[in-house]
């Protein structure tokens, strides 16, 4: 991530738009400190893109109507052969 202080980013806020566009996130410093980052509206829409719950993602699927043979064994021992 690109580093810029505030008045480097205010005189090439086309560059550094274009970059966070292009490339990566832009850090832009205040005072020497991390103040902002400036990035894509891809990006950002990935961060904020809520995720779906675990239930939400199984009733997704598209097995969800495929009948799964879910039975046991119901006998506590198994004959193994030696």
């Amino acid at each position: 991530m690109r580093e810029w202080a505030l008045q480097d980013a205010k005189a090439r806020l086309s560059e550094v738009v274009r970059l966070a566009m292009e490339h990566e996130p832009q850090e832009i410093t205040l005072r020497g400190e991390p103040a902002v980052v400036v990035l894509s509206m891809e990006d950002y829409r990935r961060l904020v893109h809520p995720k779906p719950s675990f239930v939400e993602l199984i009733r997704s699927s598209p097995l969800m109507d495929v009948d799964i043979d879910l039975t046991r064994e119901q006998s506590m021992t198994r004959e193994v052969d030696l």
